[in-house]
């Protein structure tokens, strides 16, 4: 990655190695310059430092250790956002996630290799309605991990079925579809075999025993999301004051709504949600699944809760632009939309989704039409495009 000058044309992206100047830590720090960053909700023009992994406070540096960098990234004007994290892939390249075969982990590590190019660093490998043999192949097979060179970090499994709807089903096979009658949560967990390294359940809140099953997985830090489901708004509203904190696919797989009951829909607006619970809502922004004035009436009714979905064969990267140009929004608020608000639903914006000082340096470098240039995960160069890669090998 060294390079003998920064700044100079040709040189985009490239480092600058600085002399050394360690006073108390010894692992090198480097500093993103000419840069506009995503920092408290809005794009602001300052460098950007980091060192071990993490998001560095220069003062802490400058005044408390006298130190300064050790290489210097000039990112000629670059959009610097937090890495993207996608809470729904069901595969993608070639591999599904829901098919036990014997390389299923190998083709688990390639879609992670893939996804660097889209500017998601971390994300939710998805299994749809399956029979209970495969959940029980699959489930142990997927771990969390972290990202790395070798691809996006696993956040863990995010179960899209089968406790769903017949009537709302979708691509989702009927002949597995399985209800909560006989032992509510006892049904939920025998089904999956385990609940190791899972992290979200998509289920229909109108099925007998699911208020109970929702309060269970949420008490264990799973977080429940409501899709594929002909829910009135009422049980919706039961399942958030139950603990579901997610909508899948929101307009996708769900009645569509009406005055008289806007169904799950409704939650965007609903008076009912608890004091401190955020609802949030996945949506397939790729200009085929959501209509543009779907995508604006669902951002301008309930902004805070927007997470953009790569639904059917689009890339996140591709949603997101796609986001920001149809709804109207500020590129802050797209931006967000992969970043801070997924990690928000997950409980994990202590740690990714922010730029925050301590938070983990996962980082996709954007042109100002939000093109993906670069992928940091942990402050390595993980995945950079051709054009900067052959301004490389220039040198």
């Amino acid at each position: 990655m060294g390079a003998e000058r920064s700044g100079a044309a040709g040189n985009w992206l490239l480092p600058l190695k600085m002399p050394s100047n360690k006073s108390v830590s010894d692992a090198p720090v480097t500093q993103f310059q000419n840069c506009h960053i995503l920092k408290d909700h809005k794009l602001q023009r300052e460098d950007l430092w980091v060192r071990e992994g993490k998001i560095l406070n220069p003062e802490k540096l400058f005044f408390d250790e006298k130190g300064y960098a050790d290489v210097q990234i000039d990112c000629k004007g670059s959009i610097i956002a937090p890495g993207f994290i996608d809470t729904q892939i069901n595969g993608g390249y070639g591999t599904d996630f829901s098919l036990a075969t014997d390389d299923l982990k190998c083709g688990v590590s390639m879609v992670a290799r893939k996804l660097l190019s889209t500017g998601v660093t971390s994300f939710c490998p998805t299994l749809v309605t399956s029979p209970v043999s495969i959940y029980h192949q699959v489930i142990p097979q997927i771990e969390v991990q972290d990202g790395g060179p070798r691809g996006a970090g696993i956040l863990g499994l995010h179960l899209e079925g089968p406790f769903i709807s017949k009537d709302k089903k979708g691509a989702h096979p009927e002949e597995y579809l399985r209800t909560f009658e006989n032992r509510g949560f006892r049904d939920l967990f025998d089904t999956y075999g385990s609940l190791d390294n899972v992290r979200i359940v998509t289920l229909a809140p109108e099925l007998d025993r699911s208020e109970e099953v929702i309060s269970e997985l949420a008490s264990r830090g799973i977080r429940v999301s409501l899709g594929h489901s002909v829910a009135n708004l009422s049980q919706a509203e039961a399942a958030v004051k139950h603990g579901a904190t997610f909508i899948t696919h929101l307009f996708n797989a769900m009645l569509p709504f009406h005055h008289r009951d806007p169904g799950i829909v409704g939650l965007l607006t609903s008076n009912e949600t608890p004091v401190g619970r955020s609802v949030f809502y996945g949506m397939i922004a790729d200009g085929i699944h959501t209509n543009p004035a779907a995508l604006r009436i669902a951002y301008r009714a309930h902004p805070k809760g927007t997470k953009t979905l790569s639904g059917s064969i689009s890339t996140m990267d591709m949603c997101v632009r796609h986001f920001w140009q149809a709804a109207g929004c500020s590129v802050e608020a797209a931006l967000e939309a992969a970043t801070l608000h997924p990690a928000q639903l997950l409980g994990i914006e202590q740690a990714k989704g922010t730029l925050d000082y301590g938070t983990d340096a996962d980082l996709v470098l954007l042109d100002r039409e939000l093109n993906v240039k670069a992928t940091y995960i942990a402050g390595e160069w993980v995945w950079k495009h051709s054009t900067i890669a052959n301004e490389k090998e220039a040198e």
